[in-house]
């Protein structure tokens, strides 16, 4: 086994290869693909009616923008080099996909949340994400320069000094690691965003199945059913409720003996297809209304299409040889959570659909919640991208050599600079892409169904 001094030489040999201070550049590549053309490739195999929901939500804002266009930032991260020091990456490190959810144990955890493109890649990839979404998320609040750059500082500064820390512990402590409601509301002095904090973590806590139960059904011809809200929430067709059942049993064959005993104590009542997220609109996503013991002990479940991680043209496989390459789309959604999630949803698991397509299931509430990154102070948003930070590195850790990771970075702020530099050039690139797409949707070559 390499011993840490050495782990830790490899990481500092990587500033051969890329100098810490060399993150902080941003210029375009002279063959950039047009951010519009790459959004229309992304659509080709998607629900074409559901498109121009896509495009109005991403037209809302520059941050609206960015969470949906991570195939734009993924193109931008692979034209030029990388550190070679590899994670699992989550691959759409924004702010949002970071927020509270239950673990099998019921307490409430702060992780990443959002594992659609995760993909093994370099661990700046990720910092850089979520920097940039710092930075355009604080020019949308009306910050100045100034705070928007040290709310983008605050996120790498806190993936540095996490994982210098999480160098410096037992394998076995990386991996039981974890953030909780507790920890969170430590970090807050300030009474009033305690109290909001307080607030929305009660507001997680009671995102269940049940109350999703007397929120997404009603009784229709004297039966519980999904209730009809087109275009976001729509019926299925005799044929398409076929192929989702067929889906959901192969889907409960690749989850646990212990947890396919457990759904089976449920029966199927109802599906319906469900518009979700932003860059995910017009996938194909599925939800399942369950019963258990009787009409009020309900489960839903989200089934989910997934294709392709927009990192996979920019990257290798990064996997050892002797390890064969996640193919499913699926799977790999769900092998990338395990890695980087402290705790997972008990109901994860993978299965194929029609025409060859991926899917992953989990349950479609679990005292999930996300943060307000809109109503946030500018003290509220440093303290907030601090937190994403370190909670990024702690999902590194389990999955890359921590040690390497820490001989890069070094003890000097030089990384932790160069991303927020990273950051602010990339918040300009994302407003001009962003009237790219406001452009293409006012000149007509795409439709947007705006307010949806």
């Amino acid at each position: 086994m390499t011993s840490p001094v050495e782990r830790r030489r490899r990481g500092r040999a990587a500033r051969e290869r890329v100098p810490r201070s060399a993150h902080g550049r941003w210029i375009p590549a002279a063959d950039r693909p047009d951010p519009v053309s790459v959004l229309e490739r992304q659509g080709t195999d998607r629900v074409t009616e559901l498109l121009p929901i896509r495009y109005g939500r991403m037209a809302e804002s520059p941050f609206a923008f960015l969470r949906g266009s991570a195939a734009v930032m993924a193109a931008d991260l692979g034209a030029g080099p990388d550190t070679g020091l590899t994670v699992q990456l989550c691959g759409d490190a924004h702010l949002v996909n970071f927020g509270v959810y239950a673990s099998p144990e019921r307490a409430l955890l702060f992780d990443v949340n959002d594992f659609d493109e995760t993909y093994p890649g370099p661990f700046e990839w990720d910092v850089k994400r979520l920097a940039a979404s710092v930075a355009v998320a604080a020019r949308d609040n009306g910050q100045d320069e100034e705070r928007v750059r040290r709310a983008a500082l605050a996120a790498a500064e806190g993936y540095t000094t996490a994982m210098r820390t999480l160098a410096e512990a037992g394998e076995l402590d990386v991996w039981y690691a974890r953030i909780d409601s507790a920890d969170i509301l430590a970090l807050v002095r300030k009474a009033k965003q305690r109290k909001r904090l307080e607030s929305g973590l009660a507001r997680a806590r009671r995102r269940t199945s049940m109350q999703a139960f007397g929120k997404l059904t009603e009784i229709r011809d004297g039966r519980r059913r999904i209730i009809d809200d087109p275009p976001l929430i729509e019926p299925l067709a005799k044929t398409d409720l076929r192929d989702v059942g067929k889906i959901f049993s192969d889907y409960r064959s690749t989850l646990a003996e212990d947890r396919r005993v457990l759904l089976d104590r449920y029966r199927f009542v109802d599906a319906a297809r469900k518009v979700v997220g932003v860059g995910s609109v017009g996938t194909r996503c599925f939800i399942l209304l369950l019963e258990g013991r009787d009409e009020q002990d309900p489960l839903f479940l989200q089934i989910k299409e997934v294709g392709r991680s927009v990192l996979e043209d920019h990257l290798p496989d990064a996997r050892p040889e002797a390890e064969a390459p996640i193919a499913h789309g699926g799977r790999r959604v769900v092998t990338g959570q395990h890695l980087m999630q402290a705790a997972s949803d008990i109901f994860l698991g993978w299965t194929s659909g029609p025409a060859g397509r991926h899917f992953y299931g989990r349950q479609l509430r679990d005292m999930k919640g996300s943060a307000e990154v809109s109503e946030m102070t500018p003290s509220g948003l440093r303290a907030y991208a601090d937190l994403c930070g370190r909670t990024l590195a702690r999902a590194h850790a389990r999955s890359g050599d921590r040690l390497a990771i820490d001989g890069y970075l070094g003890g000097a702020d030089t990384f932790a600079e160069a991303i927020a530099d990273f950051a602010v050039l990339y918040a300009d690139q994302t407003l001009v892409d962003h009237a790219a797409l406001e452009a293409a949707i006012d000149d007509g070559p795409l439709k947007a169904r705006r307010g949806v």
